[in-house]
Parts: C-alpha cells; sequence; structure tokens
C-alpha cells in the first residue's frame, strides 16, 4: 500500500518498515502480552520521490529523528489499539513530509526608519535622564 502525500508524490511500501513492540501505560494485564506501540522508518535519503532540496529540509524538521544512515524514525504509543497506532505513525510522517515540501520564504533584510531610530535616541535619553536623578541626595 503506497503512502500518497501530494499529486506528484507518492512512498512505495519498500520504503517504509514497522517495527511493534510493548508500550507502557495503561492496559493492564493485557499491556505485558500485546505489542501495540509502532515504530515506523521510513528511508528518506534512499527515496527516489523527493527531491534533495525537501530531503534537506525534512531532516532539518526531523531534528533527533533523524538516523546516520538517513532514515527517519517516528514512534507513536498513543493508543492501545495496534492498527490505531500504526495510522497515527503514517499521518504524522504525511504532515511532516508536507511541511518540508513548503519552501521557506526568503527573508528580505530590512533597515529601521529614520522615525524609529529617533524615537528609540528620544526613549533612551529620557531613561538616562531619570536614572540620572537617582543619585545620593546632599543634606543641605
Amino acid at each position: 500500500m503506497t503512502l500518497r502525500i501530494n499529486d506528484r508524490i507518492e512512498i512505495e511500501d519498500w520504503e517504509l518498515t514497522e517495527q511493534f513492540t510493548q508500550a507502557g501505560g495503561p492496559g493492564g494485564q493485557n499491556v505485558n502480552k500485546v505489542a501495540t506501540a509502532v515504530e515506523l522508518r521510513f528511508e528518506a535519503e534512499r527515496s527516489p520521490n523527493l527531491p534533495q532540496p525537501v530531503k534537506a529540509r525534512l531532516k532539518r524538521l526531523a531534528g533527533r529523528r533523524w538516523t546516520k544512515e538517513g532514515a527517519l524514525l517516528i514512534q507513536v504509543s498513543e493508543t492501545r489499539h495496534q492498527a490505531r497506532n500504526r495510522d497515527i505513525a503514517r499521518d504524522r510522517l504525511v504532515e511532516l513530509i508536507r511541511a518540508a515540501l513548503e519552501k521557506p520564504k526568503r527573508r528580505i533584510p530590512t533597515r529601521p526608519t529614520l522615525g524609529s531610530k529617533k524615537r528609540r535616541l528620544k526613549a533612551k535619553k529620557a531613561r538616562g535622564e531619570v536614572k540620572a536623578l537617582r543619585g545620593s541626595v546632599d543634606p543641605e
């Protein structure tokens, strides 16, 4: 089952591996018997479907979840149901890739206006005068 990101990008099955482990938290005695937590591994660096700039942005967005081998790890153990955790992990992967698809806006450096410079200096001057009055009082 391929994972559809948008009209042009689909993630193939071979790029995703899932591993199920036991999860902590509520569940009573059943929690020790059933592997409900999921660890989704996406081989992002080897993916032919993602362009190189998207991979770079995805790596930055992933942070600690990015491995040395170039894979993205997503761990989910929110619910007691394996299928639901699996869906949550896949949804998070899709959201992360969609966020990486958006090109960040280039920042256009601007300079402060003359008026703002004058207001800043006037405020500094007034503050300095207030502080100058705080000196020790002459008894005479």
